[in-house]
């Protein structure tokens, strides 16, 4: 392995590649922790010294941006409003033909659908700079925390700090689009590993410091088990066999190969996952806006919301939560891909399944196949989601626990596809990869 890196290092376009990677990682680290203008940096340490953290929605906010989010840093926001805009861009495919017709153009096609991705990026962006500037003056950010965090409250600073985030939204977005086109693997995708890798020294070393070495040894165990559980689903794949039938074009005969249709046992990846927190932070936060005044009794309603949908260690709360990921799987994976557009392509170019009819047979065959093959994939995103939720119960580690979730599905699928990418260019030029 060791061997494998020099060589990697030792060609030179490769060697630019990586460094440059490596060299936009540090300057999205960086930016982490340089403070917004009118944040005061001082009152922000010392509730986060205090113990004080994100709740809700804004825990996954916070790990998708490296911690960047309670530090109010320039890049507070971090990368989830361009995942929000692409999954949005995404799902509009099945509401809106236009967009399935550029999506099925090609290449002209799919760069319209990115320039309307990154327009909606900046305007999710611009949104929720301005919730992110209101939570933090009113103190629900970090809550607890009774030292003011914007102290200037004028029009001025308001404005300044909201452009201040959006940019550095737009600043990131570019940063990942340029590591995709002159580096090596997803830039977006490398951004949240950064981010969420960030995160994991300093949650072991609070587990070591609060729960002590025999807790700590315990979520290392737990830790390497996850990561060998998730490698091990995410490249399981059931390979539909594909035959193709000899053609004679002019004097050239053109078929008769044989491949198959990898279909992945998680094909919908950590999508669902995300779906199901933000959907269940909705109740949570309807509370919010109905909390009584002083003097007032809470009413019943708003109180079980409290009691059982705000807090991830009741037990209703996980059953939701484990549902809805089930139910989110299947309809992201029913949006993804379609039997029958699948069906079509392979008729068009002479394909069939080995035993079963080509258009609509095919179409049913492969509708059967994929509902099948979704549910012990969905049933795996419950269960890794459920982990760090367990650990709160069992060792109250829910906030500093890292091996579970949306962080280890993220880490591991990046990781695997950043290998692969590195193992076929070293393949190109060497004919030996990182991988055997």
């Amino acid at each position: 392995m060791l061997s494998a890196f020099g060589r990697a290092f030792r060609t030179p376009d490769l060697r630019r590649k990586l460094l440059f990677t490596l060299g936009i990682i540090t300057i999205f680290r960086l930016g982490a922790f340089i403070p917004s203008p009118g944040v005061n940096y001082q009152n922000v340490q010392q509730c986060l010294q205090n113990g004080q953290t994100a709740e809700g929605l804004y825990q996954l906010v916070n790990l998708f941006s490296g911690g960047a989010l309670l530090q109010v840093s320039i890049f507070a926001l971090g990368i989830m409003p361009y995942i929000t805009a692409s999954i949005i861009v995404q799902l509009l495919r099945v509401v809106i033909p236009r967009f399935q017709q550029l999506y099925e153009e090609g290449a002209s096609g799919q760069s319209k659908l990115t320039q309307y991705t990154r327009y909606l990026t900046i305007a999710l962006g611009l949104l929720n700079a301005t919730t992110l500037v209101s939570l933090a003056r009113s103190g629900q950010l970090l809550p607890g925390c009774n030292l003011p965090i914007i102290p200037d409250s004028s029009v001025i600073t308001t404005i300044l700090l909201i452009i201040t985030l959006t940019a550095g939204t737009g600043l990131i977005m570019w940063m990942g689009e340029l590591v995709t086109e002159k580096g090596v693997g997803n830039g977006m995708s490398l951004l949240i590993f950064t981010s969420i890798a960030a995160t994991f020294p300093t949650s072991l070393g609070a587990i070591w410091s609060a729960q002590g070495p025999g807790t700590f040894f315990i979520v290392l165990a737990v830790g390497l088990l996850t990561v060998a559980l998730v490698v091990f689903v995410e490249q399981s794949q059931r390979r539909v066999p594909v035959q193709y039938a000899k053609r004679m074009i002019g004097r050239r005969t053109v078929g008769g190969t044989s491949t198959y249709i990898p279909i992945k046992v998680n094909m919908a990846g950590v999508i669902p996952v995300i779906f199901a927190s933000s959907m269940l932070y909705l109740p949570g936060l309807i509370s919010q806006f109905n909390q009584p005044r002083a003097g007032e009794p809470i009413q019943p309603w708003v109180e079980w919301i409290n009691n059982n949908l705000v807090r991830g260690d009741q037990p209703i709360y996980m059953v939701l939560y484990f549902a809805m990921i089930v139910f989110f799987t299947y309809f992201y994976v029913a949006i993804t891909f379609n039997p029958e557009e699948v069906s079509d392509n392979m008729k068009k170019y002479g394909g069939f399944i080995p035993g079963i009819r080509a258009g609509k047979p095919t179409a049913d065959y492969l509708q059967y196949v994929l509902s099948r093959i979704t549910l012990p994939g969905a049933l795996y995103l419950g269960f890794v989601a459920l982990i760090p939720l367990v650990a709160l119960v069992l060792i109250n580690a829910n906030q500093n626990f890292p091996f579970g979730g949306t962080s280890i599905l993220i880490m591991v699928g990046v990781g695997l596809e950043t290998v692969k990418q590195i193992d076929a260019q070293l393949q190109q030029r060497h004919y030996e990869g990182l991988l055997r």
